[in-house]
């Protein structure tokens, strides 16, 4: 059978860019987190941010909750299950995978940091950093980037242009919303955002890996099973 190859969801002109962007991000995961590792109180950047939008009231206050419920389970399970069922009715598992693995990683990766950086708020039980809420959103929004660039054929500027701005207008969004709201400092923001831009791009990236040898597998069965016309 032939037909259109299925589109790569790290396409090969965007991983020089998002390669290193990606890692750059992973390591500022990690200097955050030594530098306001134990902490209990808002670092001089978190502080000035705070003071410039504490005091937010309706109808900022009413769109800063609904944009929290969006990282909540109920919010979050919606969300992903409208992306995988797009997904699917393009006919692209593949796609469906990263939009149900990528966050799902982010998340995970938000989870084991706090207990290890040990920030919190509003306090001892609290655990703050990296922000889970901003992580998830920024990850489907990378996610959902990444196949539209595949699908839509984007050259290399074009398709880092829209995964970058996606992932940007995504993690302000939910990081605004955590810091008005007062459930994360700025820098917990910032690493949840960063956590998302490590780990969907190299999701993305072994998934193609895992799908290409699946495919290679069933092609090779495929010629094995194929009688000789010799």
């Amino acid at each position: 059978m032939t037909g259109r190859p299925t589109p790569a969801l790290l396409p090969v002109p965007l991983r020089g860019w998002l390669g290193p962007i990606g890692g750059l991000a992973a390591l500022l995961v990690v200097a955050l987190g030594v530098l306001y590792a134990d902490d209990r109180r808002p670092g001089a950047v978190d502080a000035r941010i705070w003071a410039a939008v504490e005091g937010v009231r309706a109808p900022w206050r009413g769109v800063a909750l609904a944009t929290d419920f969006l990282g909540e389970p109920v919010g979050a399970a919606a969300l992903v299950a409208v992306a995988v069922t797009g997904c699917l009715l393009l006919r692209c598992p593949r796609a469906a995978v990263l939009v149900v693995v990528g966050p799902g990683l982010a998340v995970g990766a938000t989870k084991l940091l706090k207990p290890l950086v040990g920030r919190t708020i509003h306090g001892d039980g609290n655990l703050s950093y990296p922000s889970g809420h901003t992580a998830f959103l920024t990850a489907l929004a990378l996610a959902v980037a990444l196949v539209a660039t595949g699908r839509l054929g984007l050259g290399r500027m074009t398709g880092t242009v829209l995964v970058l701005a996606s992932a940007l207008v995504a993690g302000a969004a939910m990081g605004w919303a955590q810091v008005v709201l007062g459930a994360h400092y700025p820098t917990d923001v910032l690493g949840g955002w960063c956590t998302a831009s490590a780990v969907v791009p190299a999701t993305a990236w072994l998934v193609d890996g895992a799908a290409g040898r699946v495919a290679g597998r069933s092609a090779d069965k495929a010629d094995t099973g194929r009688p000789d016309r010799s």
